[in-house]
């Protein structure tokens, strides 16, 4: 079957109640070991197959948001996955306190009961129709940026579609798409500060509700952080602002004297190279035939796994009208299935959205074989070693997509894993800002977000009154959809920039730490992880600056005049 054979049906809500219910009972009264094993398999299938089709729902809605079948759908899962989720919660409760607990923790693992009893802490029957406007809020979210209908260069463009323009050769090209991207959010300014002001408020009184000081306690515990917290992310973001923040700084007034520009503007950012940034040769099919290649010659399962994306045409790359803007890989657990969802608009970044998806597609394809759900993917921070590391893995097939331009695009694509960290940062301190003070105004928001930018990227100079008011962060999804995410893809990076420095030393010692990272999927904390794959942590004073200190050493033995050729 291929994935528009895949068969959506509306989960019956009555119907897996009373499944619920009745595993509830068996927990709670059998005598049976055996009995309540088999019972908590059979309620893992019940859960697999109401998240199949809610995948089903949200990736057809992403596809296509003017689908009115599948935005019916999506609305239908904001109103009731709430309520599946209690059905999970009091399932839980059970499963905590069951009489067998020492013999299902040596059945299922340790860690899946630690995740259960932090995961109780984060829901309450009484929170069900906040938490269903909080659905309702971020899908409006995604509507309203999705709709960019963007008049520039003699076309309707979306968001994802003006990238290429920021990354034009010519000056004022730039400029203007930066005008007009802001033109766009400027139009749409209101709305966004209402949904987001609403977010917020909503947010916090779910975790006053459920008894936490505010939403950045409950924000982690949702994430599934179980061997780190704020304090230890307070003292990664200081490594990060005293170690790299620096030379971020430098690496921008060395590009402004190599593209011949005095005044470094926000617009100028985009553009890495006078004679223009790398570029992929080819168009999707093309891009897809050369990944077919290098996945086969990568390794043996990285060659099936390919395959089978291929063969059960599980990836939607090209932007289009009415479809959601960005990247993302999610899995249908009925048919075991990665889906890799991009937006290819013809820059460097078509190449490096395609081996990052791939690189989460394949770490879930490599756990699949888990029953417990939450075993298939680790937590979100280590779920981006597995797609940063893929993009650097990657790297000896890459004169296969950038031929001539292979130069350029390993330098850019090293420099831009370096120069996005702050921002990253940046978006989580903004974050830990609003959710500590929730009660401060809209306007106050925006001034932190300007006050952050000029902390971390004090080289980001604007040329626009929209941005200078401190509105850059509207572009953000993660913030409206996913709080507190976005710092790890930041730690993700450090670990995946370890994984470079490996490769550069023995590429077969690199893929075996990958590869056994990937088979290990979530039944190990992000800790636990870091070790199984011999990776340094983050959060330990003295690991940003190891691993700056050797890309730094690559990055200036590249004579940067001699490529921009």
């Amino acid at each position: 079957m291929t994935f528009n054979e895949y068969k959506y049906q509306r989960p019956n809500l009555e119907t897996i109640e009373k499944e619920f219910k009745k595993a509830v009972e068996i927990i709670e009264n059998s005598n049976d070991l055996d009995e309540v094993i088999n019972t908590i398999k059979h309620i893992n299938h019940v859960r697999d197959d109401f998240e199949s089709m809610q995948s089903l729902a949200s990736i057809r809605n992403t596809i296509d948001t003017l689908d009115e079948f599948y935005e019916a759908e999506q609305l239908f899962f904001d109103e009731n996955s709430p309520l599946f989720i209690g059905y999970i919660n009091e399932f839980s409760k059970a499963l905590v306190a069951c009489k067998y607990i020492s013999k299902l923790e040596k059945e299922f693992g340790k860690l899946w009961f630690e995740m259960i009893r932090q995961s109780l802490k984060t829901f309450d029957i009484s929170i069900v129709n906040l938490l269903q406007e909080e659905n309702k809020l971020t899908t409006k979210y995604t509507k309203v940026v999705a709709g960019a209908k963007i008049e520039f260069d003699g076309k309707i463009n979306n968001l994802s579609q003006m990238r290429i323009y920021g990354e034009s050769k010519d000056r004022e090209t730039r400029k203007q798409a930066e005008a007009k991207v802001m033109e766009f959010f400027s139009e749409n300014e209101q709305e966004l500060d209402n949904i987001y002001d609403s977010l917020v408020k909503v947010r916090t009184q779910i975790a006053k509700q459920l008894g936490f000081e505010n939403f950045t306690k409950l924000g982690y515990a949702r994430l599934g952080r179980l061997d780190y917290d704020d304090k230890d992310v307070a003292n990664y973001r200081k490594q990060v602002y005293e170690d790299l923040v620096p030379i971020v700084n430098k690496v921008y007034e060395k590009k402004a004297k190599l593209l011949g520009i005095e005044d470094l503007k926000s617009y100028d950012l985009g553009l890495g190279f006078k004679t223009g940034n790398p570029t992929p040769k080819g168009d999707k099919a093309w891009m897809v035939e050369r990944a077919s290649k290098m996945y086969h010659e990568m390794s043996k399962e990285t060659g099936e796994f390919f395959d089978f994306m291929n063969e059960h045409q599980l990836m939607d790359l090209e932007a289009k009208a009415g479809k959601a803007g960005g990247g993302y890989c999610t899995y249908i657990p009925s048919y075991k299935s990665p889906f890799i969802f991009a937006n290819f608009n013809g820059t460097s970044g078509d190449v490096e959205v395609l081996t990052h998806e791939a690189g989460h597609a394949f770490q879930v394809f490599s756990s699949r074989g888990f029953d417990v759900p939450e075993y298939r993917w680790p937590t979100l921070e280590a779920c981006e070693i597995h797609s940063m590391s893929m993009e650097f893995l990657a790297w000896p097939w890459m004169k296969d997509f950038f031929l001539d331009d292979i130069d350029k695009f390993k330098y850019s694509h090293l420099l831009g894993t370096i120069t996005f960290i702050p921002y990253g940062v940046l978006v989580d301190e903004f974050q830990h800002e609003v959710y500590n003070n929730p009660e401060i105004s809209v306007e106050q928001r925006k001034q932190i977000w300007r006050k952050l930018e000029k902390k971390y990227l004090p080289y980001k100079v604007y040329d626009n009154e929209m941005l200078e008011k401190g509105t850059y962060w509207y572009r953000q999804g993660h913030i409206f959809q996913d709080p507190f995410y976005y710092i790890d893809y930041t730690l993700a990076q450090v670990c995946a920039q370890q994984f470079w420095i490996k490769d550069q030393e023995s590429h077969e010692n690199a893929w075996n730490d990958y590869y056994r990272l990937c088979c290990q999927g979530g039944s190990k904390s992000f800790l636990e992880l870091l070790k199984v794959a011999n990776l340094k942590n983050p959060f330990i004073d003295g690991t940003v600056k190891y691993v700056v200190g050797h890309l730094q050493k690559w990055l200036e033995a590249i004579d940067e005049e001699k490529i921009d050729k």
